[in-house]
């Protein structure tokens, strides 16, 4: 076994933790915060929650980043953007989203189309990083580097 086989496994186990952490939050966890809490304690167990959410993407996007260097370096291009844009989702988007979620719950019609709009954003950002985990995961799992 050579070296590029040892860094396709460790990409491939990295990127399939990524894809299979980001599916789990979306598809379960989110939907299930909605539906067993109600919507304030919801929101606030989301916020507690993202920044442990953006900060697991971040290091298993740029682990899987670095592992595929060498071998495959458009994919760890896409990893690196998932990196990227999520430090942009966890230091910027979320707290301008919580921010304006407060000033609307305290009245201020403005800020409620600001927030639908930046939520909005952190949907499309999250469907893209999701689409790019998932074809890198399935583009390292079926070819050899070799």
């Amino acid at each position: 076994m050579d070296f590029s086989n040892i860094l396709q496994g460790i990409a491939t186990v990295i990127t399939g933790l990524l894809a299979g952490s980001m599916l789990f939050f979306s598809f379960v966890m989110a939907p299930l915060i909605f539906i067993k809490l109600e919507i304030r304690e919801a929101g606030k167990f989301v916020r507690a929650v993202f920044p442990w959410y953006y900060l697991v993407v971040i290091a298993l996007s740029g682990l899987g980043g670095i592992a595929l260097v060498a071998i495959a370096p458009l994919n760890a291009s896409l990893l690196f953007l998932v990196t990227i844009s999520a430090i942009y989702c966890r230091q910027s988007l979320m707290p301008s989203i919580n921010d304006h979620r407060d000033r609307s719950n305290s009245g201020e019609e403005v800020a409620n189309k600001i927030f639908n709009k930046l939520h909005r954003r952190s949907e499309i950002i999250n469907g893209l990083q999701l689409l790019a985990t998932m074809a890198v995961l399935l583009h390292i799992s079926f070819v050899n580097f070799n």
